[in-house]
């Protein structure tokens, strides 16, 4: 595994996606890699400060943090042929100067338990040994689950650890809301929705079983469409998951969603799960104007019909529709102070369907949990991503995944341009 420094790294992502194996000399600029600007470009809370890990790492999308202070990101696109980044502030004065790459697959999932690092492709999930130096054997890993769906849309599979062996992934499904005809005006929903036996929920696996898939994994929840921010609380030993809603609700039905609705509906919503959850997707939505499921209108609903949904999972908080909810974590540390302690915090990434209503969304939110449930109103922690939320293409940055460091420190990442912060207080 080849050591870069951050400067020849940076310079190395502009120039295409050779693989790091090959011995490629580096090429050095005068160009500043990492931004002197406040705060890394983004607002906090009085007493709080960000300063940039690492910048133009490419799509950045989950973290992991090792108790050494290495942080781990997975990359959705390749870069230099590596997947998985390695970032490490060796001189400790915030920034990443010695980083590292393995892993020649893309995806979103990855995680650190108890030894071992835990990474995801769009099918598979692998298992890395730690040791002293980082981790043991990094083109060697174990291949803990494999065939999993990925049909092109919602393939991202996110993943979170118990404290019993288990490991869950979100298989998200590859619909709107499983129509005959997906995103077409008028077609209806299928019943039973057929992509709810391999997707559409959370499959939970071993940690410690090799080469599982669908036969010998078990689906943990369903009614699902598709979950990119997922952490286990050990608290109260429970699932939470932030569900992505569905889109086109003023677009295929004007005559029940004004444009306005269209933009706030469906909820994202914030689930506790439990074993055998039904959360009601496709069947089901939140409605944010009156604060109750309901049925969906490929499904017969008419914006009042409650019908089965009265029997599905009920979220325990609601966001308005359409942030893209990427990022959850429960906060354990105790260098914040003790109002975030054992609350969530969410990275709400962006989307598109709110057009041509203002963007929302592109900021880090808490929310303060007591038993497991929402002890208060959720509030924005982080700001200021975006700067311009006129088109979500043209967004700075779009925070993704979220961390917690050995001292209690957060980290969160960008998946627009690839820039890690790192979050402290008090410093």
């Amino acid at each position: 595994m080849r050591i870069l420094n951050f400067l020849t790294l940076a310079i190395l992502l502009s120039s295409g996606t050779a693989g790091l194996a090959g011995e490629k000399k580096p090429v050095r600029s005068s160009k500043p890699m990492v931004s002197m600007e406040e705060n890394g470009g983004i607002t906090l809370p009085a007493g709080f400060q960000a300063s940039i890990l690492a910048d133009e790492l490419g799509r950045a999308r989950h973290l992991a943090v090792n108790t050494n202070g290495d942080v781990y990101v997975k990359l959705d696109k390749l870069n230099e042929g590596r997947g998985i980044l390695r970032l490490r502030d060796a001189n400790g004065d915030g920034k990443a100067e010695d980083i590292s790459g393995f892993g020649n697959y893309k995806g979103t999932g990855i995680a650190i338990k108890n030894g071992y690092l835990y990474a995801s492709s769009n099918e598979q999930i692998f298992r890395y040994a730690l040791d002293k130096t980082g981790v043991a054997d990094p083109e060697n890993p174990e291949l803990i689950a494999t065939g999993l769906w990925d049909r092109g849309a919602h393939s991202s599979k996110s993943i979170t650890l118990d404290n019993a062996g288990n490991i869950y992934v979100n298989i998200g499904a590859p619909s709107n809301v499983c129509q005959v005809k997906d995103f077409t005006k008028g077609s209806p929903g299928i019943n039973p929705c057929p992509l709810l036996d391999s997707s559409g929920g959370i499959w939970q696996f071993r940690v410690d079983v090799k080469g599982q898939s669908y036969n010998n994994g078990k689906r943990y929840a369903t009614g699902l469409r598709n979950v990119v921010g997922l952490d286990w609380n050990a608290q109260v030993n429970d699932l939470f998951v932030m569900q992505h809603g569905r889109d086109m609700f003023f677009q295929h039905y004007p005559e029940m969603y004004s444009q306005q609705d269209g933009a706030l509906n469906p909820s994202e919503e914030f689930f506790r799960i439990k074993p055998g959850s039904d959360c009601g997707w496709p069947y089901c939505y939140y409605d944010m104007n009156k604060k109750q499921k309901l049925m969906n209108p490929e499904y017969g609903g008419d914006r009042n019909k409650v019908g089965d949904c009265a029997g599905k999972t009920q979220s325990i908080l609601q966001f308005p529709g359409h942030m893209a909810p990427d990022g959850l974590l429960f906060y354990t540390g105790t260098q914040f102070p003790e109002k975030y302690r054992n609350g969530a915090f969410i990275a709400f990434h962006g989307s598109w369907n709110r057009s041509p209503e203002p963007q929302e969304g592109y900021f880090v939110v808490y929310v303060p949990i007591k038993d497991g449930l929402p002890s208060g109103d959720w509030e924005v922690f982080a700001n200021g991503f975006a700067q311009d939320l006129k088109d979500p293409r043209k967004a700075r940055f779009r925070p993704c995944g979220l961390a917690q460091g050995p001292d209690g420190s957060l980290y969160i990442s960008d998946d627009q341009k690839g820039r890690i912060w790192k979050v402290t207080y008090g410093k």
